[in-house]
């Protein structure tokens, strides 16, 4: 069977304000993610191994905090002469272009390189999430339903009112669509990977720009549009998936990683490719004691370890404790430092006290301070 044209358009460009002091500094999917990775190389990873290698990033929040790890393309094989990875920042246009107020809004704003572009499908993905999806799985549910759209959808066991809440009937349709309600009908939401069919995806933004003069979020306007006048497939997928949108739900994914009950970062059929840097093996000193862990490269343990997820270059004195916490990239624990239930930003210094385990995740900013808590859920 021929693979259509697919134009993916990764939505890259969000500020991520509920992750505090993680997102003063980078852009939401420049995220570290299991010690090494960022979260953009899940989207990107999921999109090559899918034969999916038109792409296209949508940035405009903190677009160097992303560049340079992008590294045009190579790590996904996506710097290529024809096709592969284009960077689409905000532009100053004759018809008034300029910073987007939402995700509909970035996609109206390249609605001309999509026309010109003229792909068989638009496959529109945020770069928030962690998960494994082969997109021609999805692209079988869109052919097999003639649809306008597919969604991919999925079970949550957590409160569905903070995502776009779907209903489908038996044959797999969607037949309701309600984003982030008071009242959730169900469990079934929206896993923000949509399949459009490229002359719907640009009539219902011309249409919805005229009607409303600005456009805000698909949750707000194009989806329920597509949901109301066109054929709207849901894809079920019934593997991992989690939105990284707040502290305790990347504390969480770290956490469920650790279990073995997380995402899969490392199946050898479909791996997740990143440029990482190149460091040397960590050095676990004599007396140091680690259970339970991840350790990335670069790192030098002498204290105690458990339960926890370091990232590369983090330094644990001797006579440390770090349980259950996520430590990004550089930091440095002092001796006598116990941090419990804490997430640390790159680069701080901890040099003494004590911090965590109130039934809430901590987190301390570049600097060491507490820059917020979150009430576990």
């Amino acid at each position: 069977m021929r693979i259509p044209r697919i134009l993916a358009v990764v939505l890259a460009g969000g500020k991520g304000s509920r992750l505090g002091a993680l997102t003063d500094h980078r852009v939401k999917p420049a995220l570290p993610v299991g010690g090494t990775f960022r979260l953009i190389d899940v989207s990107l990873s999921n999109l090559v191994h899918s034969h999916i290698s038109n792409v296209w990033l949508v940035q405009q929040y903190l677009p160097h905090t992303l560049n340079e790890h992008l590294a045009n393309g190579r790590p996904w094989d996506l710097d290529r002469s024809h096709g592969g990875l284009q960077i689409l920042p905000p532009f100053e246009g004759a018809d008034g272009e300029g910073f987007a107020h939402g995700n509909s809004d970035s996609l109206y704003r390249q609605r001309h390189l999509i026309r010109d572009f003229d792909p068989d499908l638009v496959l529109v993905l945020s770069a928030d999430h962690l998960y494994t999806i082969n997109f021609l799985d999805v692209l079988d549910t869109h052919l097999a339903h003639d649809a306008d759209l597919t969604m991919v959808v999925t079970e949550v066991s957590e409160d569905p009112s903070r995502f776009a809440v779907v209903q489908a009937d038996s044959e797999g349709l969607v037949t309701g669509f309600d984003y982030k309600p008071e009242r959730p009908q169900g469990q079934l939401v929206a896993g923000e990977m949509f399949l459009f069919d490229p002359d719907a995806l640009l009539q219902a933004l011309e249409t919805l720009h005229e009607q409303n003069g600005q456009l805000e979020d698909y949750g707000h306007d194009l989806l329920p549009y597509f949901v109301e006048h066109h054929t709207v497939a849901a894809h079920r997928h019934d593997g991992y998936w989690k939105d990284l949108g707040t502290l305790t739900s990347y504390w969480q994914a770290h956490m469920q990683l650790l279990e073995g009950a997380g995402a899969v970062l490392d199946d050898p059929r479909w791996p997740i490719l990143s440029a990482q840097p190149q460091l040397l093996p960590a050095r676990i000193f004599a007396g140091a004691d680690i259970a339970n862990s991840m350790i990335s490269a670069g790192s030098q343990v002498r204290g105690t370890v458990d339960r926890s997820v370091l990232g590369p270059n983090v330094t644990i004195a001797e006579g440390a404790v770090v349980r259950d916490s996520v430590l990004l990239d550089g930091v440095q624990v002092g001796a006598g430092v116990v941090l419990d239930q804490v997430i640390v930003d790159t680069g701080a210094s901890i040099t003494a006290g004590s911090y965590g385990r109130r039934g809430a995740i901590t987190l301390l900013d570049r600097f060491g301070a507490v820059d917020s808590t979150e009430d576990l859920a």
